[in-house]
């Protein structure tokens, strides 16, 4: 059970928490409910989409407006079909230059508008609320160049990872992330969601790897930040504010990306470990026998594998363990690798930490054993409605938040799995592991909440944890009544939705509620960027399956 600090402070938890009127859809069902319907929020006053303003958008980019119900409709879903918005018009602009005059003229108009890229992200981000415009950089799928000797590739922000992957591989190169939803995802998306995935353990953060941004912010005007320096002390390194910055200060265009050769040899190890315990051990033991070949360390808990098996029918080639490790080393040189590899198995297995496994090496086999892990979410979503929220704890601590989860929910929701990777800690030598709960019902909202205060560590959670965490303060709206003081100081419009819940006249930002770092970097972050005109999404929604990705 949660230790009595968390407990205490559960019962202690104040402030509005955003709970949907009934349960949310099962993926697959006929109908989701609209986001506006099933949450009590209200839109802002901005103005309605006319047929003028269509009208433009036609002249401006003739065949690339999407206006009809039917063909609007996948854009205005998300991909657990969890959540719906009620946009009625989609552009598809093929330059910055048209991104440009799109948000120049929403800007004039004060209409709203949402991001979106490959539409694969789990917490409903890339969707509108209400009506918003919805701006697709699906065609913006250009790669405009590579350089061989620097590794360094620049293109637009609409290209799918799995393509530019793809094309990397002919020229020795390999992208430096690798994510569940590859085949999708856009290369602008992960980097306004700074996603991590797979790959983060041996070639870091997007923060590191990208080397330059193209931006088009809310007025319209173009942010070249484009760089392709590996180090650049000539100003503000004004990228930083974009990367992970979830398309609410401006729309990426173009990303320059470091990007590492291709490893020549690559192995896969899927172990079986008898507890969280060994599984951590496992982990230390790893990391200090394979050195600079450890290129991703994977976990997942039997009920995961059990998923997998039923629903997708995958075949785990090891059985009967409560836990697994994927292990995966890259280098230049198969034979030392294979050579450190087989001395850590036989380490760990002399030692009792691993009591079964097997090794792949060619890549059909390779990618057997990777699609065990990466398709654990789209096993869950058979199960019923699922929602993702990332939280950074103590890799000591990590499972027992799962443990807590099952004994407080018992039988009221149908799984509570943990997987994910373990190779992230942080820069001061204290591990911390990023953690994502599917759950079944809203009875443990403040759950989360109360255990990342009880640890004292950071909640992270893409959109909407942020507008729980801030609900739960008090502080939303008036976060947002700052930013939009800030914002009429320059005449310009913004399209900031709050979704914390019922709404109260917002008072101005107070030294008692945030810190002044916290407001000095608040504010300073909107100066810089100038305006906002983009929809935060609405608040994360109680779930039916609890469900833990590090």
């Amino acid at each position: 059970m949660a230790s009595p600090a968390v407990w205490a402070l559960l019962r202690g938890c104040r402030g509005r928490v955003l709970r949907p009127r009934g349960d949310p859809p099962a993926r697959g069902s006929a109908e989701v409910v609209a986001t506006s319907e099933r949450y009590a929020v209200r839109r802002l006053p901005f103005a309605r989409l006319g047929d003028s303003d269509v009208a433009f958008f036609e002249r401006m980019m003739p065949g690339r407006v999407v206006t009809g119900e039917e063909e609007v409709k996948p854009f205005n879903v998300d991909w657990l079909k969890s959540v719906r918005g009620c946009s009625q018009l989609v552009l598809k602009p093929q330059t910055t230059a048209e991104v440009s005059q799109v948000l120049r003229y929403c800007h004039e108009r004060n209409l709203a508008v949402t991001p979106q890229g490959g539409n694969t992200g789990l917490v409903g981000g890339s969707v509108p609320v209400f009506d918003e415009i919805i701006l697709s950089t699906a065609l913006m799928n250009r790669i405009i160049s590579f350089d061989k000797v620097s590794g360094i590739l620049v293109c637009q922000a609409g290209c799918v990872l799995e393509r530019l992957n793809e094309y990397l591989e002919e020229q020795g190169f390999i992208m430096p992330l690798d994510l569940g939803a590859k085949g999708s995802c856009h290369i602008g998306g992960n980097v306004a969601t700074n996603a991590g995935g797979l790959r983060l353990l041996r070639y870091g953060s997007l923060r590191g790897t990208v080397l330059g941004l193209e931006v088009v912010l809310a007025d319209g005007s173009a942010l070249d930040c484009l760089a392709s320096l590996r180090k650049d002390n000539t100003g503000y390194d004004l990228k930083q504010l974009f990367i992970g910055s979830e398309g609410t200060l401006g729309v990426i265009t173009a990303v320059s990306i470091l990007c590492p050769q291709k490893p020549k040899a690559v192995n896969v190890a899927f172990l079986g470990c008898q507890s969280f315990a060994k599984v951590l051990e496992t982990f230390t033991t790893c990391r200090a026998m394979l050195g600079e070949i450890l290129s991703a360390y994977e976990f997942m808990d039997e009920k995961c594998m059990e998923l997998v098996e039923r629903h997708l029918k995958l075949s785990s080639p090891v059985t009967g363990s409560p836990f697994y490790v994927l292990i995966e080393t890259s280098g230049s040189n198969s034979t030392h690798d294979e050579e450190k590899l087989n001395n850590f198995l036989e380490q760990a297995t002399a030692s009792g930490l691993v009591t079964d496994g097997t090794v792949a090496t060619d890549d059909k086999k390779i990618k057997t054993l990777w699609s065990l892990r990466e398709r654990i979410t789209e096993a869950l979503t058979h199960e019923g409605c699922v929602y993702k929220y990332d939280i950074s704890l103590p890799v000591g601590k990590l499972y027992d938040l799962v443990t807590d989860m099952r004994a407080r929910l018992g039988q009221s929701a149908k799984n509570v799995v943990g997987y994910g990777h373990l190779g992230r800690w942080g820069s001061r030598e204290r591990r911390r592991r990023e953690l994502a709960l599917e759950h079944h019902s809203g009875v443990l909202q403040p759950f989360p909440a109360g255990c990342h205060r009880a640890l004292r560590v950071r909640v992270d959670c893409e959109v909407q944890w942020e507008h729980q965490r801030r609900a739960r303060a008090g502080l939303q709206e008036e976060a947002v009544h700052s930013v939009q003081q800030t914002r009429r100081g320059s005449g310009a419009h913004a399209a900031l939705q709050s979704h914390a819940g019922p709404q109260r006249d917002p008072q101005p930002l107070q030294d008692a509620a945030l810190d002044s770092r916290e407001q000095r970097t608040l504010r300073s972050q909107w100066r810089v960027a100038q305006y906002l005109h983009f929809s935060h999404k609405h608040s994360g929604a109680p779930a039916s399956t609890w469900m833990f990705r590090v």
